[in-house]
């Protein structure tokens, strides 16, 4: 699976709550819908609808059927309304809202591009993307982990051409917080993101959201603008 495309799945569900009533239009378009799935979705936006930023910590791990290997690397994510920075994978994203930056770790190099707001797939106005393209959600069942009860919900793409066959959401059915999302894909891999600490109203310097490259020693800037 793409990069790409791994953001925009994370960060629908890290900014599950930025739009609550985009939520319920989202919901009924895509038909298809049981009713307690909706409930789930509807009370996990507006338990984060009201945070004006935030910053969020997770483990992905990739598991592939084919080769039979697994990785496991953390993720962070930093949110303050249009303005994210996402470091995940020896990547990191950041984007101000006038400016992207994609720096790589491993080649030591920054991209530098304007921000185009029709073609960001994990700008945060963008995350219900994956509802607008044709998912239905099923509540599939509760389970009970160290004391905790959660709820499953299960996103499945009504085009049966999506690499992706199912999307599976685990949320806290006491304060409607994420818990996990993990992505099915038809060629055998299977991707979790786990959430291990949200921090919400956290102050952020918008310095945060700009590339500053006195920290990377070294690094080759391209510039694409």
């Amino acid at each position: 699976m793409k990069n790409n495309f791994l953001f925009s799945l994370l960060a629908f569900v890290l900014h599950a709550g930025t739009g609550y009533a985009q939520t319920q239009l989202s919901l009924k378009s895509a038909g298809g819908n049981d009713a307690k799935a909706e409930e789930i979705l509807e009370a996990m936006s507006e338990r984060y609808q009201a945070v004006p930023a935030y910053k969020t910590s997770f483990t992905y791990t990739l598991e592939s059927s084919a080769t039979g290997a697994k990785e496991s690397y953390p993720g962070e994510l930093t949110v303050k309304g249009g303005k994210y920075r996402l470091k995940m994978g020896g990547q990191e994203i950041i984007n101000n809202g006038t400016t992207v930056w994609t720096y790589m770790k491993e080649s030591n190099e920054v991209n530098i591009s304007d921000y185009e707001p029709e073609e960001d797939e994990i700008a945060p106005n963008k995350i219900f993307t994956v509802y607008k393209k044709g998912y239905k959600s099923v509540f599939t069942e509760e389970n009970k982990e160290k004391g905790v009860v959660y709820e499953v919900v299960d996103l499945i793409p009504e085009n049966r051409n999506n690499q992706v066959f199912k999307i599976r959401l685990t949320v806290s059915k006491k304060d409607k917080s994420i818990k996990s999302m993990q992505v099915f894909e038809k060629n055998g891999n299977r991707s979790l993101y786990t959430i291990t600490k949200f921090v919400p109203d956290v102050a952020v310097d918008d310095k945060l959201f700009a590339f500053d490259k006195s920290q990377y020693k070294d690094v080759e800037i391209i510039d694409l603008r």
